[in-house]
């Protein structure tokens, strides 16, 4: 019995130390760029795009296989009973007798063939070129899909910064009111205080709680959707790096328009489709034309074998003359095509002016209200001080202390909103733009 405790205690002795070393382990680090880079790896709408990437490549090498010979080789085996007639008697026929009778016999055909397209008018290239250009459309779209991935991802970083902080404030707001509320007991107690200071700093406490539960909740509600963000499926622990700081950036309007005109992926994406369009017309308005292609056959046929041999070799002109409506109505409906994507074109230009001001407005707002934020906490917290001074010396109470407590969580909760409002305009311009600024 002795040494089953002995046992025991020394199971326990190794065993509960492990736990608490594992509990005790920090979760890994998280830069920003690794959250980008992960989510440029792992989500989803980025390999469907390159799926359909390779599918338009699929499509060009269709277009290729318009040039090259096509080949056949057929080989049929059949058994035949053909009728045979023979004037040897039966039906009187014109004064002649004819017997009929069939003939049961095999026969064997092997054929070998090859066309080859000799002349076109250069159709088949402008189709080509159409599916190319397609290429390069739906390579621009990738680049847009990766674009509003790293937005996303950044946007979920900073929300997830923020929460944590804004929890950090949440605690040390409650910390505070249990700070305030233990004086006003105390106070209370040796009856230099009302028993509505107690009450009025038992709310706040409550309230303050209130308030943690929510950030905490918030806090868990970012860790989700920074995983979401990057295209992962299990649980996400990490313990971000990076800092709600205001760096230095060059916000200048005209330079950053005419960068995003140029470098915008949805434009250079509608410009790829206006080319392939274009192509296409061109490749519909040559279906008007003629067309020359070759062949040439071998073959062996016969009942027995060894068979008999033969070839030809043709050249075929291929005019059309009764689809000019279905050309017409094909060529009409390219065209109309075509202007739409200019029309988007035009529209996305202004869509992406209206996009770059507006998150260069959100970014100088958001500078305006980190100085000012600054400034108001600064002041709240020396606000508080002053009120807590006033309270222990007997000249003030409690509203004043829960009022300046009250406007110090709301200063120092501004100032995380505007740092995260910066951020996040940046990353906004960054998409506007279609790459990050320097």
């Amino acid at each position: 019995m002795q040494r089953l405790v002995f046992l025991i205690v020394l199971l326990s002795a190794f065993v509960i130390p492990t736990q608490a070393q594992e509990q005790a382990t920090p979760p890994p680090p998280l830069t920003l760029q690794e959250a980008v880079d992960t989510a440029l790896r792992n989500h989803p709408t980025i390999r469907m795009d390159r799926a359909t990437i390779e599918a338009a490549q699929q499509r060009v090498r269709q277009q290729i296989a318009g040039y090259l010979p096509k080949g056949a080789y057929t080989y049929s085996y059949s058994r035949q009973q053909r009728p045979l007639s023979a004037a040897v008697g039966g039906v009187q026929v014109g004064g002649q007798q004819q017997r009929t009778f069939s003939q049961v016999f095999n026969f064997n055909s092997t054929n070998f063939s090859m066309t080859q397209l000799l002349f076109d008018f250069g159709r088949n290239l402008n189709a080509i070129q159409a599916a190319v250009a397609s290429v390069e459309a739906s390579t621009a779209d990738l680049e847009t899909t990766k674009q509003a991935v790293i937005f996303n991802t950044k946007q979920a970083y900073y929300g997830l910064l923020s929460s944590q902080q804004l929890l950090g404030v949440a605690e040390e707001t409650v910390r505070q009111n249990q700070k305030h509320l233990e004086e006003a007991q105390a106070r209370f107690e040796v009856g230099v205080a009302p028993r509505f200071d107690v009450t009025q700093a038992q709310v706040q406490v409550s309230n303050a709680e209130l308030n943690l539960v929510t950030a905490r909740n918030n806090v868990d509600l970012g860790f989700e959707t920074l995983r979401t963000a990057m295209g992962l499926t299990e649980p996400l622990h990490v313990t971000l790096t990076e800092v709600l700081a205001q760096p230095p950036a060059s916000l200048n309007e005209d330079p950053v328009l005419q960068q995003a005109y140029a470098r915008r992926p949805e434009l250079e994406s509608l410009r790829a489709q206006q080319r392939a369009s274009d192509e296409r017309i061109i490749a519909l308005k040559k279906q008007y034309l003629p067309s020359l292609s070759g062949s040439a056959q071998y073959n062996w046929t016969g009942r027995e074998y060894p068979l008999q041999q033969g070839w030809l070799w043709s050249m075929t002109v291929t005019v059309p003359l009764f689809d000019s409506i279905l050309t017409t109505s094909q060529l009409g409906e390219a065209q109309a095509t075509l202007r739409n994507l200019q029309a988007q074109e035009q529209n996305l230009r202004q869509q992406v002016t209206l996009e770059v001001r507006q998150s260069l407005l959100s970014a100088r707002r958001a500078q305006e209200s980190i100085r000012v934020s600054t400034q108001t906490q600064v002041q709240a917290q020396e606000n508080l001080e002053l009120a807590e001074g006033r309270y222990a010396a007997g000249v003030g109470n409690i509203i004043e202390v829960t009022d300046a407590q009250v406007s110090l969580t709301s200063a120092r909760a501004n100032n995380i909103k505007a740092l995260y409002d910066y951020k996040t305009a940046l990353a906004e311009l960054e998409k506007a733009i279609g790459f990050p600024l320097e």
